[in-house]
């Protein structure tokens, strides 16, 4: 168990730069792309090498409380397309937050499928790569599916990896687990990208206000 104070009401007041207190979340904020990104995911008659085109919005929001624990963080809507084609192919929203007291770093995320998840991880606030990764039955850093990929693409586990780097772009590489029947080992759906920026971010409300 964490060593949490005996005062869980009591809420620190926080700095109102989110921008400025973003730890290893800091180099990610902004509008990026990419026409680099590459998904391998399972059909029926074996793996799919499918490219794809990313645009991620990452915005900073007021940090959060919750009685004593603060973080700091960016709302992101990811849009994905296939080359050539304007159907989405993959539509994605949540947060990237950081606790400074903690080093922790954790990404929700939740998709039009009827899927959401919350991954965890450690890492230094000047960091330039950290890894997170969400369970299967976890109540701390867990995945819900809906009944139908419960049984049929069920998510066993979810790893992404992050690294800035130097040139002002950052990659991610993401690997899901999937337990689909029929197949005798587990299936491993990959994503990765490296994005550059497009845009710079809008500074939190009260930030903006001061």
């Amino acid at each position: 168990m964490p060593n949490y104070p005996a005062n869980i009401y009591t809420e620190p007041t926080p700095d109102v730069d989110t921008l400025a207190n973003l730890g290893p979340l800091a180099p990610m904020a902004g509008i990026w792309t990419s026409a680099q990104g590459l998904d391998i995911n399972p059909k029926a008659d074996g793996p799919e090498r499918q490219p794809y085109i990313e645009r991620m919005e990452l915005q900073p929001i007021d940090a959060q409380t919750n009685g004593p624990q603060l973080y700091y963080g960016l709302r992101y809507h990811t849009h994905i397309l296939k080359p050539d084609d304007v159907e989405t192919l993959h539509d994605q929203v949540g947060y990237w937050l950081w606790e400074p007291a903690t080093g922790t770093v954790i990404q929700t995320l939740s998709i039009p499928r009827g899927q959401t998840a919350l991954a965890m991880g450690q890492a230094a606030a000047d960091a330039k790569s950290f890894r997170l990764e969400a369970v299967r039955g976890s109540t701390v850093n867990g995945i819900c599916s809906n009944p139908f990929l419960e049984h049929a693409f069920r998510t066993d586990r979810f790893v992404i990896t992050v690294t800035i780097h130097d040139d002002g772009t950052w990659s991610y590489e993401q690997e899901t687990t999937l337990i689909i029947p029929g197949q005798a080992e587990p299936f491993a759906h990959t994503d990765r990208n490296r994005l550059v920026k497009i845009g710079e971010p809008t500074p939190n409300p009260t930030a903006r206000a001061g």
